[in-house]
């Protein structure tokens, strides 16, 4: 509206006129009186042809506004490319995590100040850390600690800020050390003071290893060493790093936003949050890590340190305390030690394992009383037999008991066999059988297997004590015992 009103004010100068001396037409649409006369309004088609000559002016405002940014790529899907996969952190870390969470550390650096000059290659670093335990239990050697770090090289793990941290033969030139607090299995704090830089020089002053404080600057931090289980933390610090909405509020400011490209042995992914993940899909042996801070046209940073590669070994089965946290075979009071100064564990601490069920041995197995009563020859009895008339030289034959009752004892083989004979069986021999033993002692082998014969073609539901003293009665006169329907015959 102000473009058409001073559009109106440029233009009618241009067009008004004087009608005689009663007439004049004016911007503004409203009528006057003068001198007794009336002041028309300026008539309708010279609004028209305002309109029709700021309509393009009104037409091409949108052309001013910025247009927004392009939108980042974001990774909140779980990484998955090549063997690489994303998982859920370890559920024995997560519930140790849990406990660490009461903590913000608050880190300084004492010593050297920024920009010292020192004369000597030698360096004594001091640190200050709050509100957080920094020690190392002795029996499963981790705990909360400081990592260290010199220029861009692998960090130093510190356990004690009571003893000196000497950094020795230092090469000449500019330095910079940054520090950071991180839990027992090396994952960081990320809360605000828990990070400190500063740079120092040795002898003399150098444009190495120099951040550039204004720009986003990004920290190495995991994965380093020598791994036995997976999944391994991948981990890293970012200072002077924009929220993700300001970046991209205007991008011609000197703002960037920013992602962290991740290669891990030629298979590349994409991070545009600043949080720790874990990782399975390692080759055995030798892997290497890089990791770039790049801008939201996917450029380098020119930042020192803003790309840095790190070749790491990955053995599986490893038994050090971190492979056993991450596989959860540490119990959870043992690994409470880990956090807590005041909980000591026993020395070599048993990693938990699934209770074992032994079995007996073969020859333990206690037979049943069907397998004593296989096992013996005499133990079937015959279905065809015919009752032979009792001898009344034997001694009555006890009732036949119930299977189930049948006693066995697992001591030896031929205990359970006597047991599984039928009492009738067991019973006194009589003197002529015993006059006559020489004889019997002859014929054993060959009776034996015949009486076998016999008896394995009787069904067990025919036996009773009349056919059992029948065959006492045939074995004590020497007789043959025929199998099937056919009577028994006697030898003369």
């Amino acid at each position: 509206m102000v473009i058409v009103v001073t559009l109106a004010q440029a233009i009618f100068p241009l067009i008004t006129q004087e009608r005689g001396d009663n007439m004049v037409f004016t911007v503004w649409p409203r009528s006057q009186k003068r001198d007794g006369r009336a002041r028309n309004a300026c008539p309708p088609w010279v609004w028209l042809l305002v309109l029709l000559l700021s309509w393009p002016l009104i037409g091409c405002t949108d052309r001013l506004v910025a247009s927004p940014p392009p939108s980042l790529t974001t990774a909140s899907a779980p990484v998955a490319i090549g063997k690489l996969a994303e998982v859920p952190p370890p559920p024995l870390l997560q519930e140790l995590g849990r406990s660490l969470d009461q903590y913000q550390p608050q880190v300084k650096i004492l010593n050297p100040q920024p920009e010292e000059v020192l004369k000597d290659t030698t360096v004594s670093i001091k640190l200050a850390v709050q509100d957080l335990p920094i020690f190392q239990n002795p029996d499963l050697q981790m705990g909360p600690h400081i990592h260290l770090i010199v220029d861009n090289q692998p960090y130093q793990a510190i356990y004690n800020l009571d003893e000196p941290i000497i950094l020795k033969d230092l090469t000449a030139g500019t330095h910079t050390l940054r520090v950071f607090p991180v839990r027992p299995w090396h994952e960081s704090f990320k809360n605000d003071g828990a990070f400190a830089q500063t740079t120092f020089h040795v002898l003399t002053k150098t444009e190495d290893n120099r951040p550039d404080p204004p720009l986003p600057l990004l920290t190495y931090s995991r994965p380093k060493g020598s791994y036995g289980a997976e999944p391994i933390l991948l981990d890293f610090y970012l200072t002077n790093a924009p929220l993700h909405l300001i970046a991209q509020e205007n991008p011609e400011d000197a703002i960037a936003d920013w992602r962290i490209r991740v290669t891990i042995n030629n298979e590349s992914f994409m991070l545009d949050k600043w949080q720790p993940i874990y990782l399975t899909g390692f080759e055995k042996g030798q892997n290497w890590v890089k990791l770039e801070f790049i801008d939201e046209q996917g450029n380098l940073v020119p930042n020192a340190f803003n790309s840095t590669v790190r070749v790491i070994d990955y053995a599986p089965n490893g038994q050090d305390t971190l492979s056993q946290l991450v596989r959860g075979e540490l119990p959870l009071e043992v690994a409470k030690s880990l956090i807590n100064p005041d909980i000591s564990v026993p020395q070599n601490p048993q990693k938990v394992e699934p209770p074992t069920i032994s079995l007996p041995r073969e020859e333990e197995t206690v037979p049943s009383s069907t397998d004593a009563i296989e096992a013996s020859p005499l133990s079937t009895p015959t279905d065809a037999i015919e009752e032979p008339p009792i001898s009344e030289e034997l001694p009555p034959v006890a009732a036949e008991t119930d299977e189930s009752e049948t006693a066995v004892s697992p001591t030896s083989e031929s205990s359970s066999t006597d047991s599984s004979i039928p009492e009738a069986l067991t019973s006194p021999v009589p003197e002529n059988i015993s006059s006559n033993s020489s004889i019997e002692n002859e014929n054993s082998s060959s009776m034996t297997k015949k009486t076998t014969e016999a008896l394995e073609e009787t069904k067990p539901s025919e036996i009773d004590s009349t056919s059992i003293n029948s065959l006492h009665n045939d074995l004590s006169h020497g007789n043959e015992i025929s199998a099937g329907p056919e009577k028994t015959t006697h030898n003369p």
